[in-house]
């Protein structure tokens, strides 16, 4: 059920101190360099593969290959450039038939420590993984998203943060590590448990390395919304290079 407006529970306002902890960056830095828009980046090099009729999602593996779903076609793919580095690239693949075509990318941020198999609460890393996307929203109201979109100013940055960082959570794709499905964004639920951390989400980019989330540009957060559909099944596949391909 789409919700726009109010908070949808008295929970998702009492997430809101939690999910700043895990999600958001009180750190900052320079702006990234290069593109930030709509389609960065996809201009195709000699020895880069095709972009249309892919037989499978390129450079992964088949240990993260495998986890996506048989149903799903849309797949969000983050390809982190290293272990320890926060910046990233990421591509929307859709499935046409039996294979499938990237139609999007974007310059990204992720956890500003790099990647890691093992997230747990604080550690600034962001988890390498394949998880399911089911729930949106954001301070800003609802821009046409296909999944249930929640509005509220419980996800509003706190002021005390610097000025880059205000706008982050205006649009929030949440990405389904230890949370539990069907909720807001800033639900508090941890079936894991608090120390595998939480509040992972897809948000809008400051410029720098995030605390665990991965951040692209508002063109790219709203081009998300408007066309992830959850009868598509989307999911993120994420990590650095050397993970994925592992």
């Amino acid at each position: 059920m789409r919700i726009a407006g109010a908070v949808r529970t008295a929970a998702a306002l009492a997430a809101c101190g939690v999910l700043l902890t895990s999600c958001g960056s009180s750190g900052h830095g320079p702006k990234a360099g290069g593109k930030n828009e709509e389609g960065a980046g996809r201009e195709k090099r000699a020895d880069a593969p095709a972009t249309t009729d892919l037989k499978r999602i390129p450079n992964v593996g088949d240990p993260l290959q495998n986890k996506i779903p048989k149903n799903s076609r849309q797949v969000v793919a983050v390809y982190g450039e290293g272990e320890d580095s926060a910046k990233s690239t990421v591509v929307l693949y859709e499935k046409s038939g039996s294979t499938w075509d990237k139609t999007r990318s974007w310059a990204a941020h992720n956890g500003k420590k790099g990647w890691t198999t093992d997230h747990r609460e604080n550690d600034k890393r962001s988890p390498v993984g394949v998880f399911t996307l089911t729930d949106a929203g954001g301070v800003l109201a609802d821009p046409g998203a296909k999944l249930p979109y929640t509005q509220s100013a419980s996800m509003q940055a706190p002021h005390y943060w610097p000025k880059t960082h205000w706008h982050d959570f205006d649009y929030v794709v949440a990405i389904d590590y230890n949370r539990a499905k069907g909720t807001p964004p800033n639900d508090p639920t941890r079936p894991q448990g608090q120390s595998k951390g939480g509040s992972i989400w897809l948000h809008m980019d400051h410029g720098s390395g995030t605390s665990g989330c991965v951040s692209l540009s508002k063109q790219g957060m709203k081009y998300l919304l408007e066309n992830l559909d959850p009868k598509e099944h989307p999911v993120v596949l994420m990590g650095d290079k050397a993970h994925l391909k592992g």
